[in-house]
């Protein structure tokens, strides 16, 4: 297409283009913290305007600056005074650092797919906190990014190395399709392999069911570290299940974030008040990856071919085993259950965009 043309972008000098791409991506950072926050709440991010999510005190543009704003105002609201999280401004200059990276590294070469790298890591970025803090990647950045690759795929064939729509399109449909059965299958095994923790219990142990968490005998988990997914099951067997004020005998129990199973009889587990129950063994949901994950390989498959798929899950692999590692040297090993795969993912990703093609090179050694 025609604006996407050299000649079109090299009527003004080129670090021109280096600011003006840092200062967009700081002002789309802005905007993916708006998303970061609402998505995951099911929120429109597009009403009400910007406000403080503590006293909902509607923010003027002119304390909306990007950046600036955060540091003048030292992380603090202008009408109550309550703390911004670090994290908008962390986003914001993640944003803008990558915008200004895509334009300096592909900027010469191709305006055009400088610009689909740039929504792309912005994906990316929104996946990736959504996901630390929810554990899920919502479908709108995971479906809409299919679409998205796929239709980035039409109008810069770049992107895959052609420089013809149709290949262009063929490369996105196979990049979505590895991505997505090959994730979903591994998916499938580790749920069978690895996906059911089986804790055996004393005869006769007591488990209550609190506000919080399961309470043993010996420890309570917390149900943030259970239940990570809307899919993930706890079960077991009761010899005797309290449910309030009801007693039944020699029942199964299935516990979801949202349905309570006991026998033949379902709840919803914020009605219950009192569960207990007598068992010796239970079943606890344990995995590591989910079909968010699944979605978000395809939405890469259809930006970056199935290449950079089979990439990304390599090195997410490696990116997740070092950080594991690192956190059992550091005494830290429960944190790494509670670290999503998505994050892992996305840096991977983040550096095949970079250096992907250079890397296979290298360790294929033809560099």
């Amino acid at each position: 297409m025609y604006m996407f043309e050299r000649q079109v972008w090299a009527a003004v000098p080129f670090h021109f283009w280096s600011l003006v791409f840092f200062v967009v991506g700081s002002v789309v950072g802005s905007f993916l913290n708006v998303c970061i926050h609402r998505l995951p709440r099911e929120e429109s991010i597009i009403s009400p305007p910007s406000h403080c999510p503590h006293c909902n005190y509607h923010i003027p543009w002119y304390l909306n600056l990007p950046l600036f704003t955060w540091i003048c105002l030292r992380g603090r609201c202008a009408n109550c005074g309550a703390r911004i999280s670090f994290r908008y401004f962390l986003v914001e200059l993640l944003t803008a650092s990558c915008f200004l990276s895509c334009w300096i590294v592909f900027g010469r070469q191709s305006a055009g797919l400088a610009l689909v790298y740039c929504l792309a890591l912005s994906g990316f970025i929104v996946a990736t906190f959504i996901d630390f803090e929810h554990f899920i990647i919502p479908d709108q950045i995971t479906l809409g990014g299919i679409a998205a690759g796929f239709l980035c795929s039409f109008v810069v064939p770049a992107l895959h190395g052609v420089t013809r729509p149709a290949p262009s399109l063929e490369r996105s449909f196979w990049g979505i399709a590895v991505g997505a059965l090959l994730v979903y299958g591994i998916l499938r095994a580790a749920k069978v392999f690895f996906g059911r923790q089986k804790v055996n219990l004393p005869p006769d142990t007591k488990v209550i069911f609190g506000e919080e968490g399961l309470k043993l005998p010996d420890r309570e988990i917390p149900y943030e570290e259970l239940f990570y997914r809307k899919s993930d099951v706890l079960q077991l067997h009761a010899k005797t299940a309290r449910v309030d004020e009801r007693v039944l005998e020699d029942v199964p129990l299935r516990l979801t974030p949202t349905l309570l199973e006991v026998g033949n009889e379902r709840f919803k587990p914020e009605e219950v008040t009192n569960l207990e129950v007598v068992t010796d063994r239970m079943v606890l949901p344990r995995e590591a990856m989910g079909l968010g994950d699944v979605k978000f390989m395809a939405a890469i498959g259809a930006f970056l071919g199935w290449r950079a798929v089979i990439f990304s899950l390599m090195l997410s692999s490696v990116i997740g085993s070092a950080v594991g590692l690192a956190l059992i040297a550091f005494r830290k090993k429960d944190w790494s259950s509670r670290i999503p795969y998505g994050p892992y993912i996305a840096i991977a990703a983040a550096i095949w965009i970079f250096a992907g093609r250079r890397l296979v090179a290298l360790w294929l050694g033809r560099v």
